[in-house]
C-alpha cells in the first residue's frame, strides 16, 4: 500500500525519524533528498536552538505540500524554567507556536527531564497552557520520570497528547492522535529494531483508536529502522539489511566498525543491537548468533566466525527455529 493511510481503514500513519542532518545524499540537500524517502520529519533542532524564521521557511519550500512536520519546543521552557507560567516562557511557546504555523505541523513536542516532578507543577502547568492559544496544534507531552493520575488529568484536561516509546510503553492518556518516539531498548540510542519489534510496533497502531498516527525513529539507524517499516507496510515484507545471509551476513554488520581484540561480552554490547539477515526474510539481532560463542577473547572477525561456525548444532538449532 502506497501513501500513509492504514490498510484503507481511513486512518492516517506517518513515519520517519528525528531529524534529517545526517541523511546523507551525494550532491543533495539533506533535508530535499529526505523528503523522497519519507513524508513526516521531526525537528530535533528546535529543542537547543532558536532558528530564524526564513530558516524555518527555507525548509518548508524543500518539502512537497503533504510533507509533515513536528516541532520539538526548546529545552528552556522545561529544563530551565520548569514550565512556569513566566513570560520567558510565554515567549518560548508563541515562538515555537511560530515556527509549527511556518512548517503547518500540528504537533510540538515538549520534554521533562528525569528529575521533573509534574505533581508539584500543576497549576503552574494549567496556568501556562491556559495563557496562549495554541490554535490547531496539539502539545506531544514526554514525561521522562513518574507518570501519575494527576497528569494524566491534566493532560486530558488541556487537550495534551502522551508521548511515550510505544515499544516499551503505551500512552496513559487517550486521544485520536498518537505521537511516539521511538527508541528501543539500547543503550544511548545504540539500537535497531528487528521485524519482530517492527511488527508489534505497527500492531499496536493498527489496534488503537485513533484517527492519526506519528512514528519518529531515533537511534543510531533511525532512517533505516523507519524506511523498513515504510515497506513492510507498503509491501508486506520487510527488506534485506545485507546482500548475503547467515554468517555472511553477520560479517557485513560487524566489520562496520568492530574492534579488535574483542570479549564475547565486548562484541555482544556493541555488536549485539545491529540487525543482520540470518535467513531469507528473517531479520534478528546479532545478539542471537554472539551469544551462542563460547567464552573467550577474540583476536579477529574470523575467530569470531570460525568459533560460530564449530558450534553447528546450536546455529542449526537457531537457523531453523524462527
Amino acid at each position: 500500500m502506497d501513501g500513509p493511510g492504514f490498510y484503507g481503514t481511513g486512518k492516517t500513519m506517518y513515519i520517519g525519524a528525528g531529524g534529517w542532518s545526517y541523511f546523507k545524499v551525494p550532491e543533495q540537500d539533506p533535508l530535499t533528498a529526505y523528503a523522497k524517502a519519507f513524508d513526516f520529519v521531526e525537528v530535533n533542532s528546535t529543542f537547543y536552538t532558536h532558528p530564524s524564521l526564513e530558516m524555518v521557511r527555507s525548509w518548508r519550500q524543500k518539502v512537497s505540500d503533504d510533507f509533515m512536520f513536528s516541532v520539538r519546543c526548546h529545552r528552556d521552557l522545561t529544563h530551565k524554567n520548569l514550565l512556569s507560567p513566566t513570560n520567558e516562557n510565554c515567549e518560548i511557546l508563541a515562538r515555537s507556536l511560530r515556527i509549527c504555523h511556518e512548517l503547518k505541523a500540528e504537533i510540538l513536542h515538549i520534554q521533562t527531564p528525569p528529575s521533573f516532578d509534574p505533581d508539584e507543577k500543576l497549576k503552574d502547568i494549567r496556568d501556562l497552557f491556559s495563557s496562549i492559544d495554541l490554535g490547531k496544534v496539539k502539545p506531544g507531552w514526554e514525561i521522562r520520570g513518574w507518570m501519575t493520575q494527576a497528569t494524566s488529568d491534566l493532560m486530558r484536561d488541556t487537550g495534551m497528547i502522551h508521548c511515550t516509546d510505544i515499544s516499551k510503553e503505551m500512552p496513559s492518556t487517550d486521544s485520536d492522535i498518537l505521537y511516539t518516539r521511538l527508541f528501543g531498548h539500547g543503550v544511548h540510542n545504540l539500537y535497531q529494531f528487528d521485524d519482530a519489534e517492527l511488527l508489534d510496533i505497527d500492531s499496536k497502531i493498527v489496534g488503537k483508536n485513533i484517527k492519526k498516527a506519528y512514528l519518529t525513529f531515533h537511534g543510531a539507524r533511525m532512517y533505516k529502522d523507519a524506511a523498513r517499516l515504510k515497506i513492510f507496510r507498503k509491501n508486506g515484507v520487510f527488506p534485506n539489511i545485507t546482500q548475503t545471509t547467515g554468517l555472511d551476513s553477520l560479517r557485513s554488520v560487524i566489520e562496520e566498525d568492530a574492534k579488535f581484540p574483542a570479549t564475547k561480552q565486548e562484541l555482544i554490547e556493541k555488536q549485539g543491537w545491529k540487525v543482520f539477515d540470518l535467513a531469507e526474510n528473517k531479520h534478528v539481532h546479532a545478539g542471537v548468533l554472539l551469544e551462542t560463542l563460547p567464552d573467550g577473547k577474540y583476536a579477529t572477525i574470523e575467530e569470531v566466525l570460525g568459533a560460530l561456525k564449530r558450534e553447528q548444532t546450536i546455529l542449526g538449532h537457531i537457523f531453523h527455529g524462527f
